[in-house]
């Protein structure tokens, strides 16, 4: 039982799932720290205020309805930065590498009939218009 529960951890599969959670909670530290430490002060510099001390008094509870709206404008900041920081760049890099080279063209259109003909004819099967040579 030892043996085939040290198979299951060291397959790559779980092995590639594990460094992917530890990654991904570093990067999660990271644009956090981005959002609070970088976002949320320059926000305040355009007015948007800090909602932490909004609080609504209901019977012998506190609400604390600006820390839930300090997690939205939060929310809003690390979506608006994972989008535009990670998201498109990483979908322009995509769409860079995966472009296929168009092939070589195997047809021309004869200038006389318009019918396609093959690349390196010289004289048309359709009209027998003589043609000229090719790259001229």
């Amino acid at each position: 039982m030892l043996r085939e529960f040290r198979d299951f951890l060291m397959r790559g599969n779980v092995v590639d799932l594990a460094v992917a959670v530890v990654i991904g909670g570093a990067f999660g530290t990271v644009v956090l720290s981005f959002t609070q430490d970088i976002l949320t002060p320059l926000l305040g510099l355009i007015g948007v205020p800090d909602f932490s001390m909004l609080n609504v008094p209901v019977g012998t509870a506190t609400v604390r309805v600006g820390v839930f709206l300090n997690a939205v404008v939060s929310f809003v900041l690390v979506a608006g930065a994972i989008y535009f920081l990670v998201v498109r760049p990483l979908a322009a890099i995509e769409a860079a590498r995966g472009r296929p080279t168009p092939p070589a063209p195997s047809t021309k259109t004869c200038p006389e009939c318009a019918s396609e003909i093959p690349i390196a004819a010289r004289r048309c099967p359709m009209c027998t218009q003589t043609l000229p040579a090719m790259g001229a």
